[in-house]
């Protein structure tokens, strides 16, 4: 709903406030959305706790609903607290300090995203781990504001190069599971999605 807001493709917000108020009760006293125990990287249908609060604290924020106020609040601070800790934890991050214009929590981030990158051009969820389709597509996103960054051009143009590669001939591509190498069309589905943004 917010993607087709800014998009202009949808001009009634009401939905977007509908939806948003169904989340407020989902958050958690620390001020995250916990999908995950624990510091696991997300995958492409449960997100992760980073990127769930990321995409909720955005959707609060445009729907511009006056109880959400503390929510939003619970958030920020929970992001601004957060460390780095995987890739796909710091490609949220990264998204975040772009809202926030926070120059530390970028500069950190994009030192952990830059030092990932794999000789595939690609990224897994820690920088030692083999390129995944659904991190490397969340990277780029969270790349795309900073292509006048030193070396950001380049990293964008080799992830593009492995996620190109990696896509099969019926045009999706293959889901990023966690653990590595299981099979679910959800997440075939959702790791598509998120491919194609990217």
């Amino acid at each position: 709903l917010l993607a087709a807001i800014e998009s202009g493709q949808l001009k009634d917000s009401r939905p977007l406030a509908e939806a948003a108020r169904l989340m407020i009760p989902d958050q958690s006293d620390n001020g995250a959305w916990q999908i995950d125990a624990g510091t696991t990287p997300g995958s492409p249908a449960t997100y992760g706790t980073p990127l769930a609060t990321l995409t909720a604290w955005r959707t609060l924020k445009a729907a511009k609903l006056p109880e959400a106020n503390t929510a939003i609040q619970k958030a920020e601070s929970w992001l601004r607290q957060t460390a780095p800790n995987n890739v796909l934890t710091a490609a949220a991050l990264l998204m975040f300090s772009l809202d926030v214009s926070d120059k530390q929590k970028q500069t950190n981030c994009l030192k952990v995203i830059l030092a990932a990158q794999t000789g595939d051009g690609g990224w897994g969820p820690y920088a030692d781990s083999p390129p995944e389709v659904f991190d490397t597509a969340v990277v780029l996103l969270a790349l795309a504001e900073l292509r006048s960054q030193p070396n950001v051009e380049a990293a964008i143009q080799r992830g593009r190069k492995f996620l190109t590669a990696e896509q099969q001939p019926d045009g999706s591509w293959p889901e990023t599971t966690r653990p590595s190498g299981g099979e679910s069309y959800a997440q075939r589905l959702s790791t598509t999605g998120w491919a194609t943004l990217a």
